[in-house]
C-alpha cells in the first residue's frame, strides 16, 4: 500500500519558512512576530502530519525575510523549528537557531508585582534551557517562569 504524496501548504516563491514546530504553537509565534501587520501572505499550518513529530504547525510568509535575531526569538516557543529561506521556489538559506541568551522589550513579566508592569520601561528577561523546557527569569522581580507561563507580548 503506497501513500499519495501531496502539499498540504501550497509552496512559496520567496520567503521565509517556519517547519517543525510543535503542533499548537504557529498561532503564538505569528503573534509573537507581529506577522499579521507585515501585510504580506501568511500560510499557516496546524496539526500537520510529521514523521518526525507526529504532527506539526508550519509557517510561511511570502516575501518576506525572517532576520537572524527573530530567528532567535523564534527558538524561545519552538528551540527545534527549522527555518528556511526561499528564492525561486528553492531553499536559498537555513537558519540553525540559538536560543539567545536575553530577551529585551517582548515579553510582559507575569508577576503583577514587577516594576516593569508600573512603570514605563522596557521588560528584561535572561534565558536558559532547563532539560527540555525554555525557562526565563525577570531581571527587575528575579523571578523565573517558565515560557509557557509568559501570557503577553509587547508588540
Amino acid at each position: 500500500m503506497t501513500q499519495d504524496k501531496k502539499l498540504l501548504v501550497s509552496a512559496i516563491k520567496n520567503g521565509t519558512v517556519i517547519d517543525h514546530i510543535n503542533a499548537g504553537q504557529a498561532l503564538k509565534i505569528i503573534r509573537f512576530l507581529n506577522l499579521a501587520a507585515q501585510n504580506k501572505l501568511v500560510t499557516v499550518g496546524l496539526n500537520l502530519p510529521s514523521k518526525l513529530m507526529k504532527t506539526k504547525d508550519l509557517i510561511k510568509v511570502e516575501d518576506w525575510e525572517i532576520s537572524l535575531e527573530e530567528a532567535n526569538q523564534v527558538a524561545l516557543i519552538a528551540p527545534q523549528a527549522t527555518i528556511n529561506i526561499i528564492k525561486q521556489y528553492q531553499m536559498f538559506k537555513k537558519f540553525a537557531l540559538k536560543l539567545p541568551e536575553k530577551i529585551e522589550h517582548l515579553l510582559v513579566c507575569p508577576n503583577p508585582k514587577c516594576i516593569t508592569n508600573h512603570e514605563p520601561m522596557d521588560s528584561f528577561f535572561y534565558v536558559k534551557m532547563r532539560g527540555q523546557k525554555v525557562e526565563v527569569s525577570c531581571k527587575y522581580c528575579e523571578k523565573q517562569f517558565a515560557l509557557d507561563e509568559i501570557k503577553d507580548y509587547k508588540i
